[in-house]
């Protein structure tokens, strides 16, 4: 299973206490997959429609929980190419619609002021997440139906992909409410609501009480935050070993460049001792080199001498192209 996969899962088995926070969650899940239908004598038959069973499974928990009605599960098998199956959850009886409708804001007293949650604008009233805990709650449910996170292991991204822009402005000011800056893209048909600061999205598992998943989630974040930290000083000492080795052959070749055109005669003592030295340690490092100088000298000594032995073999090499011409 998924990542997404099993935030869902753990998602699915929560159980919200209060009925407000039931009520949250159940608006969120039938704003985003739910409908409507209407007879010829305005009976109401309610249903969602899902392919993932985690979801299916919350929806009518919380039916049986927070309302105490009957509700039928349908399966059949999806014959296009992903060949997944459609759950179904249906309340046949319209007084229970009317009532889940009613408490969860997308009906109000009379006919006219129904709203079409298939085709409407927004998710849901303002009235069912106003307490701080019911919007962790519509979260929660507009996550198991819309939510994606991508492998942590690889990148840091988690959306929310809404049919419409008001439902999308409206997560997105949920998710606002807890200092989270989420953004809002149209990707093809959806509105999609996204946040992709790996901090961010760890707010957002806690925010809906994926604890499992965050600490899951946190775990590939430190193994992940170890292997670069490990990476950036093997780059590094790779560089500096990779210049001072740079380093060490252009000194050497300067070197028996002097020894080969003039010789060492006419050096003092110690630029003389330092060039004898070099010659005979190519792999020493400028510390090790000045220890095996007699006097002692130090590193910024060393490097001194080696960069007055270069400019030597440099004019030297210029005296000679100009003879040359």
């Amino acid at each position: 299973m998924s990542f997404s996969g099993d935030i869902k899962e753990e998602l699915s088995r929560q159980k919200p206490g209060a009925r407000h926070c039931r009520l949250a969650e159940t608006a969120a899940i039938l704003s985003m997959c739910g409908g409507v239908s209407v007879s010829e004598n305005d009976r109401f038959c309610l249903k969602i429609q899902t392919e993932n069973l985690s979801v299916a499974r919350k929806y009518f928990t919380l039916l049986k929980k927070t309302f105490n009605i009957r509700v039928e599960l349908t399966i059949r098998q999806n014959m296009g190419r992903r060949k997944s199956r459609i759950y179904t959850v249906w309340v046949l009886k319209h007084e229970d619609a009317i009532r889940i409708l009613q408490a969860v804001k997308l009906l109000q007293d009379n006919r006219e002021s129904y709203l079409d949650i298939e085709d409407g604008q927004r998710m849901s009233d303002s009235l069912v997440v106003q307490r701080i805990c019911c919007k962790r709650a519509f979260l929660r449910g507009a996550f198991l139906v819309t939510g994606s996170i991508s492998d942590p292991r690889k990148f840091y991204h988690l959306e929310f992909a809404c049919t419409t822009q008001a439902k999308a402005e409206q997560i997105q000011a949920i998710l606002k409410a807890f200092y989270l800056d989420a953004k809002i893209i149209l990707r093809k048909k959806y509105y999609v609501v996204y946040l992709k600061e790996g901090d961010q999205i760890v707010d957002v598992l806690n925010i809906m009480e994926a604890h499992s998943s965050l600490m899951e989630l946190e775990n590939i974040r430190i193994l992940k935050d170890m292997r670069n930290t490990v990476n950036r000083k093997v780059n590094c000492e790779t560089a500096n070993i990779n210049k001072t080795v740079s380093a060490a052959v252009k000194q050497i070749e300067d070197i028996k460049y002097i020894r080969d055109t003039k010789g060492f005669d006419d050096f003092s003592e110690a630029l003389a001792q330092m060039a004898e030295v070099r010659l005979a340690n190519p792999e020493a490092s400028l510390k090790e080199l000045g220890m095996m100088l007699t006097p002692q000298v130090s590193k910024s000594g060393v490097n001194h001498r080696l960069r007055k032995l270069s400019e030597i073999a440099s004019e030297l090499r210029n005296d000679k192209e100009e003879r040359q011409l």
